[in-house]
């Protein structure tokens, strides 16, 4: 990390000025300093900023059950490195757990440390939270607890791990060309000798098999020849063997390639190293075709995305509503009018289309957007409670009303009330809603005083009223009142062309979430999306889409068709269980109409068995049409 970034870090902290100085004085002494410099510098620095006089940093010794010190310094100077048991020592805690601090009593509580009283030791861990170590300070006298120097700690605890981590890579690259070095024939990396003119002497089988030549060729071949002829490849071409010319190490360069016995494009990355002799370079290259190709695709598909974005932007101004159909933009231009007004208004479409989420622009784009919105889902209230949730109860109106209770109506006063699932209202709580919309009155449960409000309804269905009407289930003068401005939201099938702008925006939105790096979605997936029915909606596509990011192990998605497949069982169960549930709440309703031989008031009636009003028991009858004469 460098110092003003540091700086800005420390800066943005609550560390204080003394803090600040600390850190400072302990960056100006490490910040340039790599290996055992850096490390020798680090305790030394740690001591006099925290005023310890002991301070070491050490990784494990052949197991964990031992650590060594890299770096000690002890009363003003650096000592000898040391070596022990991490059994019976503060240490153990340190690198099995976290921040370890011992302000006092060190002594008594590890035998063998019985000079020391206090302690602080911190854990180094590489980037998979590995302990490759741990860095400590120790005192013979009391050390109390101190924020800035936790976080001193914490943040050069960091850097050490940093150059733990990089020091310990080294060594890996070190063993590993010194393993390789025999190997080079059969090696699984491309190893290639050739003159400085690029003139090949000899070739491993693997570099043979990328560039797309023979054993007989490879003394006839010139390297860079097979660099394309384009301005940018011969000139990245030229540029690496004009270093190699100077004597310097080309390490790491990317070239784009043709294959020799086809022509066909690939890309390595190459490393070459001059031989000490002058004479000859050793170059060895990967075949990196396949990640370039990927990444092509990703910054093709980043690009798309950032279109999408820019689209969905230009497209409309309402949050979470995505589209560029015509539908849609119908949809908005309509509810833009809306908005502004106090009119009711009734939203109809089917599940999933997003009825809440019009309703919610709305709210937040009328000027009671200030106000509270209040949604009430009607078909989620028990029958006999409804009245109660909407307009509130008075204390004693029936049992279990130990307390008035303020309703939904009177929540939302000043404000806007979503009735979602209106359609499932009762009848006879119908008539008082219906009051509500013509006077903005209503009458708690038990009460008799009227309560005024001033309530702006949308209401929601996905039932086909005018049918409920006809049926006696749903009241025509109740319809006519919320369907002052009607909208309808379109099903996903018939805004097709929405689906792409609906799936970035998803996987943006759901990848944040679960933090999932997804970058986009496959041509094909995206085809396969566009062909489907979608009975679920857009609240089928989005869990689709979660099910997909969850399962992925790319940044690039792929929609498994079996997903399709149990979304659409999921929908045809949903529909199934609705069914059943219908089916076994009739034959209840007609057992009981049975046994009381079709009473349905009084003392004996089959509402009181039922616990129902008996108006709600005949809009249920209605609705699951049981009839005396058709049962």
């Amino acid at each position: 990390m460098k110092q003003d970034s540091l700086t800005s870090v420390m800066q943005s902290s609550d560390l204080g000025e003394t803090g600040l100085s600390v850190l400072l004085k302990v960056l100006e002494g490490t910040a340039v300093a790599t290996g055992d410099e850096f490390f020798q510098l680090l305790v030394q620095k740690l001591s006099e900023a925290t005023g310890v006089a002991n301070a070491f940093i050490a990784v494990f010794a052949k197991d964990k059950t031992r650590v060594r010190t890299l770096a000690y310094w002890s009363e003003s100077q650096l000592i000898d490195n040391d070596e022990w048991d991490l059994e019976g020592s503060p240490c153990k805690d340190v690198v099995n757990g976290g921040l370890c601090h011992h302000p006092f009593g060190l002594g008594k509580k590890f035998p063998i440390w019985d000079y020391l009283e206090s302690y602080l030791g911190v854990p180094l861990k590489d980037v998979d939270g590995e302990v490759l170590g741990h860095v400590a300070i120790y005192s013979k006298t009391e050390m109390p607890a101190n924020t800035q120097l936790f976080y001193t700690f914490q943040i050069f605890a960091a850097r050490a791990a940093s150059e733990l981590s990089r020091i310990r890579t080294i060594e890996k690259l070190h063993q590993m060309e010194e393993r390789f070095r025999d190997l080079f024939d059969e090696a699984p990396i491309a190893y290639v000798h050739e003159r400085l003119d690029s003139h090949f002497i000899r070739a491993n089988k693997t570099a043979m098999k990328v560039l797309g030549i023979t054993s007989e060729e490879v003394t006839a071949t010139f390297g860079k020849t097979f660099a394309p002829d384009t301005p940018d490849a011969q000139r990245r071409m030229c540029e690496a063997f004009e270093a190699i010319g100077k004597g310097a190490d080309t390490s790491g360069v990317v070239l784009e390639m043709r294959r020799k016995d086809n022509g066909k494009p690939f890309w390595i990355q190459w490393w070459s190293r001059p031989d000490p002799s002058g004479t000859f370079t050793r170059t060895m290259f990967l075949d990196i075709t396949d990640k370039v190709l990927v990444e092509q695709e990703q910054a093709r598909l980043q690009e798309q995305n950032q279109y999408l974005q820019e689209e969905l932007k230009s497209a409309h101004n309402y949050g979470e509503i995505v589209g560029s159909s015509i539908k849609i933009k119908s949809l908005l231009n309509n509810v833009s009018r809306v908005a502004a007004t106090s009119a009711s208004v009734l939203i109809q479409g089917e599940s999933g289309t997003g009825k809440e989420l019009i309703a919610r622009v709305i709210h937040s784009n009328s000027h009671r957007h200030d106000k509270p919105l209040i949604k009430v889902n009607c078909a989620a209230l028990p029958t006999g409670l409804i009245e109660s949730e909407l307009f509130g109860h008075e204390k004693g109106s029936f049992s279990g009303a130990i307390a008035k209770r303020i309703g939904r109506f009177e929540l939302a006063h000043g404000g806007t009330i979503f009735l979602d699932e209106v359609g499932e209202i009762p009848l006879d709580i119908q008539i008082k809603l219906l009051r509500v919309l013509q006077e903005q009155e209503f009458e708690r449960v038990g009460g008799q005083t009227p309560v005024k409000v001033n309530v702006r309804v949308i209401a929601a269905t996905n039932r086909n009223l005018l049918q409920e009407i006809e049926n006696k289930t749903f009241r025509e003068d109740l319809y006519y009142r919320l369907n002052v401005f009607p909208l309808t939201t379109p099903p996903l099938r018939e805004r097709v062309e929405d689906i792409p702008l609906l799936v970035y925006f998803l996987i943006d939105k759901l990848s944040k979430r679960m933090g999932k790096k997804v970058e986009g979605i496959s041509t094909k997936s995206l085809q396969r999306l566009k062909s489907y029915q979608w009975p679920g909606n857009i609240r089928e596509l989005e869990n689709v889409i979660e099910r997909t990011i969850i399962l992925a192990d790319n940044a690039l998605i792929e929609v498994d068709p079996e997903l399709l497949l149990i979304s659409s069982e999921l929908a045809l169960g949903t529909s199934e269980s609705n069914s059943s549930l219908e089916s076994v709440e009739r034959q209840h309703i007609l057992a009981v109409l049975l046994k009381t031989n079709w009473v349905i008031e009084g003392p004996s009636g089959a509402a009181r068995v039922l616990d129902l009003h008996p108006s709600t028991l005949r809009y249920r009858m209605g609705k699951l049409s049981i009839s005396k004469l058709g049962n």
